[in-house]
């Protein structure tokens, strides 16, 4: 059985969860997910707990079943509680700003980058730096966040760029200039 799957997963108070012609709908106080899963995965509701369970031993099958169950986890948590990812953004006179639906960001190019923010997540700017986006679709939050990662990576001379609040870059030694 698979290590994933067989976990049961908790559902908390004020949070929904129903199955219905192969579509999972999670609603709870942030909001409601819904997801298309495969016939071969069946959900067994427990009280408070939700049981995934499968209908053969098949390799294909044993993969759906971790994976269906993980993705219930996270609908359940996301309209719980939400998920965020976090970002620094690092160098001189690099800086970003919400200006409604837009993130525009300044990042050492010629023009200032404007990004548009997806409905249903949710950026927000301090002064030191620190951008951080929310919403309740995990693949959502960190989907937007690699995007804007992406614009201007971290590189390991001195360190500027947009990186994960968590993440470490190796910083390499630059030119000594001795021959």
């Amino acid at each position: 059985m698979s290590r994933i799957g067989k976990i049961p997963v908790k559902v908390p108070s004020g949070v929904k969860v129903t199955f219905q012609n192969e579509e999972m709908l999670v609603e709870g106080p942030k909001g409601k997910l819904k997801q298309k899963y495969h016939p071969v995965i069946t959900f067994e509701n427990k009280g408070s707990e939700i049981v995934v369970g499968r209908t053969s031993e098949e390799k294909q099958v044993k993969s759906f079943h971790g994976l269906y169950r993980n993705l219930l986890n996270n609908m359940v948590i996301g309209v719980s509680s939400g998920f965020s990812k976090s970002l620094v953004i690092n160098g001189v006179g690099y800086r970003a700003e919400v200006q409604g639906k837009l993130l525009a960001m300044s990042l050492g190019y010629s023009n200032d980058i404007y990004v548009a923010v997806p409905d249903g997540l949710a950026v927000a700017v301090d002064q030191s730096g620190k951008l951080t986006i929310s919403g309740i679709d995990k693949q959502r939050v960190g989907e937007f966040a690699a995007q804007v990662r992406k614009l201007r990576g971290p590189e390991p001379y001195k360190g500027k760029g947009i990186r994960y609040e968590d993440e470490v870059i190796k910083r390499k030694v630059g030119k000594s200039g001795v021959k």
